[in-house]
């Protein structure tokens, strides 16, 4: 019965007396347990009587025991013994193995592994033992010898362990394999952290073997599963149990670090387990991304990712995972039934950026998979280029999925900056690279980047400067806008740098005598910039500045090496590099005029020189004669070039600069040296001030006494741009034109509120305005597109919102005479508003406007407040009806400007501000115009209020009399209205109110409702009713039948049923179809989840998504089977709904093939559900759509008719008729292709029905409308009618062949 098992004892036990030296006694009890075992008898009686005669405080009870433990051992695993005699026997023995001392327990535990090693264990039942030996061990306090040391117990136990993962070669089958990874997999969760690194790598080795997938699997399930806790711990830690509270962060990230290492240096042995990583991710891609795709195996396949051979497969799996989650949460977001049926929404965005910020426990082996990652996500989209601009841009949102994976490259790679300190120098140069080698293509998310990356740390990127003067270099062969860009990013850099500084001063001193025109212009941008940004001391502080640097390294650093005089020489330097280039093109000089007001302001001990400059430059163009006309010499600011004419000086830009320079300078260094008392510089300061306003007076006055024959441009005058005359009158008017609304702003500025000033202003207006009527009549003769494009005002932004406050809200005594003078001109009041508009128009488009403060969002953004204000108030204190009341004038009525304004801001300001929403809002209630500001402004609340505004205005309007009516006005409001509503909560009880409100208008009102029906619940109850009402008022194909008129909507009338209404309800019901379509496919990923392993969730989510999926389909079939019956006019309505019926039936067919699946694997049956959605199918939908198409044929053969009778009276419309012809052919093009969908559904149909033994064609009629037989009596007398006709009828006579019925 007993196989002899070879004798050991643990290394460093005493020498014992072996028992083999005593025979008799050996064999004695041997004997004897052996026939007690077997017999069955007492058993455990017998060996409680040997262990109490055997104690451990003696060496001989110890020796007793230890063979009684291997006698036993060898018993049970012989497998001659009952299954409960074994189990009594080892229970006894696990329970006085805590007796034995350390050398014995060692000494067994070592007999276990040799065993193990060997695979000489028959059934396994000794190793409950095992354990038990492992676990006294590790309590033991003795040491023990283990080669030439010593080791604890606990320690001896660990090397055990390790000792047995290692043994590698141990014949097991892939069963055994299998379970043996599993049991270990299992065992991760009862072991110490610490403990888990060696284990992992000896799984990773036996998976050479087999079971790759369960091994990576169960890893990276482990590390999700703590990484999860982890989270759940910083949520809510008063809620973690002191029992199961987490390891710490930091140990917990550095042994995931640990063991992506070890896997990484495995791969590098097994290309196989790099391949099966990549196969297992690319599996759950399919199915679900949140159960693997985890900060854990994200920065696994990153570290895999540096493997020339995966890094390819290995970022086209993330960008294509990236990508897909960003799709299904904006396809989530548009819909609250996808919502409620998917509440916990994945973001594969916030997991990478979760591995960036864990990378910073010393996680190397990643940071340069991240970086890759960044860079591939960036470069994977390039924004739009539109008339050689970048037309999507940075300031805008990131709607895309393309964008949305550009904006978190972009992060990653900041982040990953931010956290490593190593890598860098490699991304600004990458970064630089791009910038530099793309520019002929849109990189404005480069240089964003490149600018946040600079301000994140100015200081330490000194280190890396040289490769920003290396980029400096190319400056001259970039375009003007990537010019601006770079060095506005670079921009903190320069502050904190000398080097770097003057290394950039060296490239722009050589561009500035370039022969290229761009170059000469990067030139004066970097030369402006840095007047803007390096004060000459004494300056006065500028509170705007837009990066925030601290001002003490700045300070510092800059006058460490230059003192007050050698710096204010070297911007003088640079003025008068400048200031030469007012003698180059036109372009080089506005470049100047927009940049001296900002240098101006931000370093203000240059002003002298400026205001000097400009003095000198307006005194070319300036006629100092008091009374001739007209008072500038535009001769100078045109010049010839063979036969073309060009603007040379933009006089315009230097005037506006000019009064823009001066106002400031009144306002604030007028007042500074007055109060430092600098007699003597200030005689120098009020010369040219003087001088200056003189010249402005004069131009005012003479330019309103000046008529347009002093320019030479009355309406007599040429304005054609082919010829060289016409294009000089045309900039002469555009100069004249931008000198009266730069007069304009100076005169209403410096008034006061006078009357004269006032006069003056209406005056300059008049000429304004004349001009403009002419360009305008001019250009409506001459249909170019650059002759109709509008110039942009000269009216700075803040100007405008201060100007249509004072016209329309400003009820002071005093300013009442001079503002009468301006509100009596209702054209110039019409201008105001319009040239809002224009600035509203150009800060959407570009994210600034011309002149000063263009550029500072904070001030656009009050200036937005205050213009909206006075657009509110004006249109809902007058309305249209009353103001048109008064007398009809040319153009749009002051009240339609202001709604249309409205519009324009309401959309800016969810694009470009919509964090700052809650404080937009807050300055529209202008009943608590001096209201402290509140801390919480609930932003739907303030939102419903405004939108209950306009909904008046819209009823007014609906509810007045027919020539009252303004159909633009009430699109304005309903669009205005559907804007608002996006600033609605969808679960508050005002948005649920808006929507129950049934207000009749038509397009706009339908896509609102339909829009907003989404957010709230699925709309196909909606788009029933509405099938309902527009089969009432169109009539059914059959004539003789009357259909219930069930009007559910006061909006679906005769008019308005088809087109308008029936196209919108079949759009709509193609983006349910999609839904659906989406939803199948999670079906399909759910079902091979359910085959594959978790079967109890996957089925509970199944039978979630299948009772969904039917009953959207099933509502919308009902919703079909009105529109099918409904009397469709020809044209656009038939074509989509015959498409959209299409896409049905594949949609089905697609259901069907998933059912079909389901019944071929065995794991379920088709549902009731899915029966009664066939029966419907079959009953509602499959004979109207066949009846359908015989009407469609019917209206086409009656076309076909009318047009052969036509051409027998005519003979020479045979082009009208092939265009009729056509036509019908291309509306019948859908009806092929709806047949095929219906019998691909029936042709699975009948495949369902054979594997689900379910008779599901028993509720399908197969029509004779699919017989495309020759309808013989049709034939005969088609062809007695058109015997005499001659062979061009041929085509008639086929259109006669049809389906009989």
């Amino acid at each position: 019965v007993c196989r002899p098992l070879p004798h050991l004892h643990a290394a460093g036990s005493p020498p014992h007396a072996p028992l083999s030296q005593l025979p008799p006694l050996k064999c004695l009890l041997d004997d004897l347990i052996t026939r007690q075992a077997v017999k069955g008898k007492e058993t455990a009686v017998l060996l409680r009587g040997i262990f109490k005669g055997s104690p451990c405080s003696q060496q001989n009870g110890v020796l007793r025991r230890l063979q009684v433990y291997k006698h036993c051992i060898q018993l049970v695993e012989s497998g001659d013994l009952p299954l409960d005699i074994a189990s009594e026997i080892i229970g006894l023995l696990m329970l006085e193995a805590r007796q034995l001392p350390g050398a014995a327990l060692a000494e067994l535990a070592t007999l276990f592994v040799d065993v193990i090693k060997g695979g000489s264990l028959s059934n396994g039942k000794s190793l409950e033992l095992f354990s038990s030996v492992l676990t006294a061990l590790a309590t033991s306090k003795e040491s023990l010898v283990y080669g030439k040391g010593e080791l604890s117990g606990e320690e001896f136990k660990k090397q055990l362990i390790n000792t047995l993962c290692s043994s590698r070669d141990i014949p097991l089958s892939a069963e055994e394999l299998q379970f043996v990874v599993e049991k270990v997999l299992r065992m991760f969760s009862k072991l110490d952290l610490q403990e888990i690194p060696p284990l992992v790598y000896q799984l990773l080795l036996l998976s050479a073997k087999g079971s790759k997938k369960t091994v990576l699997e169960g890893i990276i399930a482990f590390f999700n599963h703590l990484d999860k806790r982890q989270k759940e711990e910083q949520r809510s830690p008063e809620s973690v149990d002191l029992e199961v509270a987490t390891v710490p962060l930091d140990q917990l990230r550095h042994v995931e670090g640990t063991i992506i290492l070890h896997i990484i240096s495995v791969i590098n042995l097994d290309q196989d387990l790099g391949r099966e990583l990549i196969k297992l991710l690319k599996a759950e891609q399919q199915r679900d991304l949140g159960k693997t795709l985890c900060p854990f195996s994200v920065a696994l396949v990153l570290s895999v990712a540096i493997k020339h051979r995966f890094e390819e497969q290995v970022f086209d799996f993330l960008k294509m995972s990236i990508v897909r989650s960003c799709k299904d949460l904006q396809f989530l977001q548009g819909s609250k039934f996808l919502q409620d049926l998917f509440p916990q929404q994945y973001d594969v965005a916030s997991i990478i950026l979760e591995v960036v910020e864990n990378s910073a426990f010393g996680w190397d082996h990643v940071t340069q998979g991240l970086v890759n990652l960044g860079f591939t996500l960036m470069e994977s989209y390039e924004p739009k280029k539109v008339l050689g601009k970048a037309a999507e841009t940075s300031y805008g949102l990131c709607k895309t999925p393309a964008q949305q994976a550009c904006r978190l490259g972009a992060n990653i790679l900041l982040e990953t900056f931010k956290v490593h300190e190593p890598i860098r120098s490699a991304i600004l140069e990458q970064v630089l690279n791009r910038v530099i080698t793309k520019a002929a293509s849109p990189i404005n998310h480069f240089i964003d980047l490149l600018s946040n990356i600079v301000v994140s740390a100015p200081l330490v990127l000194q280190n890396s400067s040289s490769k920003v003067t290396e980029a400096f270099d190319n400056l001259s062969f970039l375009p003007l806008d990537m010019v601006q860009g770079l060095l506005k990013a670079v921009q903190p850099l320069l502050k904190v740098s000398m080097s770097v500084r003057d290394s950039l001063i060296l490239v722009l001193r050589k561009a500035i005598f370039s022969r290229q025109l761009d170059a000469r212009k990067a030139a004066v941008a970097g030369f402006l910039l840095l007047l803007k940004n390096f004060k000459v001391l004494g300056s006065l502080a500028f509170s705007q500045c837009s990066q925030a640097i601290g001002a003490s390294q700045v300070q510092a650093d800059i006058h460490a090496c230059y003192n007050s005089a050698a710096n204010e020489a070297f911007c003088l330097e640079i003025l008068g590099s400048l200031r030469r280039c007012l003698s180059q093109q036109a372009d080089i000089r506005l470049m100047l005029y927009e940049g001296f007001y900002d240098v101006l302001r931000r370093n203000s001990q240059l002003s002298n020189s400026i205001m000097e400059t400009l003095l000198s430059q307006i005194k070319r163009y300036y006629e100092p004669e008091p009374d001739l006309l007209p008072p500038l010499k535009l001769e100078g600011c045109i010049v010839a070039q063979g036969d073309q004419i060009f603007l040379q000086e933009p006089l315009a830009h230097l005037l506006s600069c000019i009064q823009h320079c001066l106002a400031w300078y009144k306002s604030t260094m007028q007042l500074h040296h007055e109060a430092e008392e600098e007699e003597d510089e200030d005689d120098d300061y009020v010369g040219f001030q003087q001088d200056l306003e003189e010249m402005l007076e004069s131009i005012t006055r003479r330019m309103i006494k000046s008529e347009l024959e002093d320019f030479e441009l009355d309406k007599s005058a040429d304005f054609s741009l082919s010829s060289g005359v016409g294009v000089k009158n045309n900039i002469y008017a555009i100069l004249v034109m931008g000198v009266c609304e730069v007069l304009i702003e100076y005169n209403f500025n410096i008034g006061n509120f006078s009357k004269n000033k006032s006069e003056d202003v209406l005056g300059l207006f008049k000429c304004y305005s004349k001009l403009s009527e002419i360009l305008k009549e001019k250009a409506g003769k001459n249909k170019s597109s650059l002759a109709n494009k509008t110039a942009r005002s000269f009216l700075s932004m803040s100007f405008v919102s201060t100007l249509l406050t004072a016209l329309f809200r400003d009820s002071a005594q005093s300013h009442e005479e001079s503002l009468a003078v301006l509100r009596s001109s209702s054209e110039f009041m019409c201008y105001a508003i319009n040239v809002a508009l224009q600035k509203v128009q150009q800060l959407e488009e570009t994210g600034q406007t011309d002149g000063p403060d263009g550029q500072n969002p904070e001030k656009m953004f009050q200036a937005l407040c205050k213009i909206t204000r006075v657009l509110l108030w004006r249109y809902t204190s007058i309305p249209t009806a009353v103001e048109e009341s008064s007398g009809k004038k040319k153009g749009k009525s002051i009240s339609l400007l202001c709604l249309e304004g409205l519009l324009k801001i309401f959309n800016t300001v969810q694009q470009l501000y919509k964090p700052k929403i809650p404080q937009f809002l807050r300055a529209l209630d202008i009943a608590n115009d001096d209201a402290e500001e509140e801390e919480d402004i609930n932003v739907t609340e303030k939102a419903a209020f405004q939108i209950r505004q306009f909904q008046r205005s819209l009823v007014n309007q609906l509810s007045s009399a027919g020539d009252d009516f303004n159909s633009k006005e009430a699109l304005s409001l309903v669009t205005v209205i559907s804007t608002l509503s996006k600033l609605l909560e969808p679960s508050s009880p005002q948005f649920f109110s808006f929507l129950a409100e049934d207000a009749p208008c038509c397009k706009g009102l339908l896509i609102l409702l339909f829009n907003l029906h989404v957010l709230y619940k699925s709309p196909v109850g909606l788009l029933r009713e509405f099938a309902q009402d527009i089969h009432a008022h169109l009539g059914d194909i059959d004539q003789d039948m009357e259909v219930e008129n069930q009007s559910h909507f006061a909006i679906v009338n005769t008019k308005t049923a088809a087109p308008t209404a029936c196209l919108l309800v079949l759009a709509q019901a193609d983006k349910v179809l999609e839904e659906v379509d989406w939803l199948i496919k999670k079906l399909k990923s759910h079902f091979v989840l359910e085959i594959s392993e978790d079967f109890s969730q996957a089925s509970s989510q199944i039978q979630s998504l299948e009772k969904a999926i039917i009953l959207q389909l099933g509502t919308l079939l009902t919703a079909y089977h009105e529109l099918v019956q409904t009397a469709l006019p020809a044209g656009s309505c038939v074509d989509t709904l015959l498409r959209s019926l299409s896409k049905t039936y594949t949609i089905l067919t697609s259901l069907i093939k998933h059912y079909l699946q389901v019944c071929r694997s065995g794991l379920g049956t088709i549902s009731g559900r899915l029966e009664k959605l066939v029966k419907l199918s079959g009953s509602h939908l499959t004979p109207q759509c066949y009846a359908f198409i015989t009407y469609v044929q019917n209206i086409h053969n009656e076309s076909l008719s009318f047009a052969g009778e036509k051409k027998k009276k005519r003979e020479d419309e045979t082009a009208a008729i092939a265009t009729v012809m056509a036509k019908v052919l291309r509306e019948t093009k859908p009806i092929p292709n709806l047949i095929f969908a219906v019998e691909q559904y029936e042709k699975f149909l009948i495949h369902l029905s054979k594997k689900s033994k379910v008779n599901l064609m028993q509720y399908m009629k197969l029509s004779t409308s699919r017989d495309f037989r020759i309808n013989v009596s049709t034939l005969e007398s088609a062809l007695q009618e058109n015997n005499t006709e001659d062979a061009e009828n041929e085509p008639d006579n086929d259109q006669n062949l049809f389906p009989s019925d």
